[in-house]
């Protein structure tokens, strides 16, 4: 009995260090979202990306996320959408659903971050916002249609609710499959939030197979 027990003792300490080494430590490193989130194709193993355009940490975030991303296998399903805590959150969640049914979110929306946080302006107004989508050669008729249709309204509210079931703290924070959420604070960095990230992937593809 005494070696079974010293056995289990060390079974279960091998695991713990296993897990600890792989930062996959719930609770720690990241968190498990307590009702898991639908995806978009549930064959592939989704990451969401929750941010937010006046953040600092996303705009920093953008060129990492990019090159991360490019390494990510085919079976790995990339969605972005914009947290909602609040209504000026909401009017940014709006320039990003405008520009995506309008067919220039690759140009518009690098351009929202680099108008915001290098050039300093808050784009808090219809008026700051249209002179940008101009710039990618949306008319004035087009860019107030859509901005203001219930298409658009329909999907900020669906970012609201996103942002609400995943329950997150901050951004820029990263849902893998509907099931855990990381982000910069529990990885230490944005590095250790890809490694963590990289690791709850894998440990979904696997479970997929």
């Amino acid at each position: 009995m005494r070696v079974t027990a010293l056995l289990v003792s060390f079974l279960i300490l091998s695991l713990s260090f296993t897990a600890s080494f792989a930062g996959m430590n719930e609770g720690v490193e990241y968190k498990r979202i307590a009702q898991p989130m639908s995806t978009e194709d549930p064959s592939k193993v989704e990451v969401l990306e929750l941010f937010w355009y006046g953040c600092p940490h996303c705009y920093r975030l953008e060129p990492e996320l990019n090159v991360w991303l490019k390494n990510q296998p085919a079976k790995v399903n990339f969605v972005r959408v914009p947290a909602v805590f609040n209504p000026g959150w909401a009017y940014h969640a709006k320039i990003y659903y405008t520009a995506e049914l309008l067919g220039v979110l690759d140009k518009v929306h690098p351009a929202v971050f680099d108008v915001m946080h290098v050039k300093r302006k808050k784009m808090s107004s219809d008026g700051e916002v249209l002179a940008l989508f101009k710039k990618f050669g949306v008319s004035e008729k087009d860019f107030n249609s859509t901005f203001n249709s219930f298409a658009v309204d329909s999907l900020v509210r669906k970012a609201t609710d996103i942002t609400r079931k995943a329950n997150v703290s901050g951004v820029p924070s990263l849902v893998i499959d509907g099931k855990f959420v990381t982000d910069g604070p529990m990885g230490n960095g944005h590095a250790g939030m890809f490694r963590i990230a990289d690791s709850l992937i894998q440990k979904e593809l696997k479970a997929k197979k």
